[in-house]
């Protein structure tokens, strides 16, 4: 047998080994397949979790109440929603954190302020039974905002395979570099910023990042398109390395406020001036330097 044909035959065995035993379409539905998942998995409710990721950091009790703040008109959030056609990172947030029990997480998105907003409008409006106790002050404050950015992404294609194509040379080079072209390096960072609602200051910030290979490529060249992708995984493989990347910068966040110790200015406190003060800038004290002569009106 041609020697070109038999790697050409190994490569794709491997390939399909790979990707595991595959089933006629249809007939290999999996519900909760583990394949399909990010690292945000799971459900919460109130201050318990289930099925939560193990490598996400838990708190014995809440620190405050936090809300979501999105910014929709960052360059980042378009790359996410039009590039990737990823959701907004919103939802993954509010189960990551809820389910670390660190936060109560509460509701100032659009949607959702526009669904509190309608019921209130029923209940003034005489349409809701009685008892429905829609009135003012029921809403919970926000006592910080989380922010989320994504600092970069990035996607790598066929290093490796062409590398080894180059090395091998010949047929069996290039079929080596044609099965590893579609190979990439998934990778992704992020950020986390806490601010306190009330006096804007900024309370934490935290980075995370994640990356991960993609061996879609191989199912693609070997004509095994049709029978699923690697585990899932090739669906959304930018998606997925973004959700470990907000986990890693959550995780890292929780550490830190673990340790929290306010900043404090010495003299005039926090937003009284500060200590590096500029010539002439100074408020004037409100007392004379001893032995000063009082100002003639």
């Amino acid at each position: 047998m041609n020697l070109s044909l038999i790697s050409t035959t190994t490569a794709v065995a491997a390939a399909l080994t790979l990707a595991g035993c595959q089933t006629m379409p249809g007939l290999d539905m999996q519900m909760g397949s583990p394949s399909a998942k990010t690292v945000a998995t799971g459900a919460t409710a109130g201050g318990t979790a289930a099925g939560e990721s193990t490598a996400l950091e838990r708190c014995d009790s809440p620190l405050g109440t936090v809300s979501l703040v999105e910014n929709v008109n960052a360059g980042w959030y378009t790359i996410l929603t039009n590039e990737y056609k990823l959701p907004p990172t919103a939802n993954l947030l509010r189960l990551l954190v809820q389910q670390s029990n660190c936060f109560v997480v509460v509701e100032r998105g659009a949607a959702g302020m526009n669904a509190m907003t309608r019921e209130r409008a029923l209940m003034q409006s005489g349409e809701m039974r009685g008892g429905s106790n829609f009135g003012a002050g029921q809403i919970v404050a926000s006592d910080y905002g989380l922010s989320p950015e994504i600092v970069f992404s990035n996607s790598d294609a066929g290093g490796l395979g062409s590398a080894l194509g180059g090395l091998l040379g010949g047929s069996r080079g290039r079929t080596v570099a044609n099965l590893s072209a579609n190979v990439q390096t998934k990778e992704a960072a992020a950020m986390l910023t806490l601010v306190d609602n009330r006096s804007g200051v900024q309370v934490a910030a935290a980075e995370g990042s994640a990356s991960k290979t993609d061996f879609g490529g191989f199912l693609d060249l070997s004509g095994a398109r049709g029978a699923g992708n690697v585990g899932g995984y090739t669906r959304t493989p930018q998606g997925k390395v973004i959700a470990a990347a907000f986990m890693d910068s959550f995780n890292q966040m929780v550490r830190a406020l673990r340790s929290y110790k306010a900043q404090a200015v010495q003299g005039q406190g926090l937003g009284g001036g500060g200590r590096l003060s500029v010539d002439g800038a100074a408020a004037p004290s409100q007392t004379s330097a001893p032995g000063a002569k009082p100002r003639r009106k």
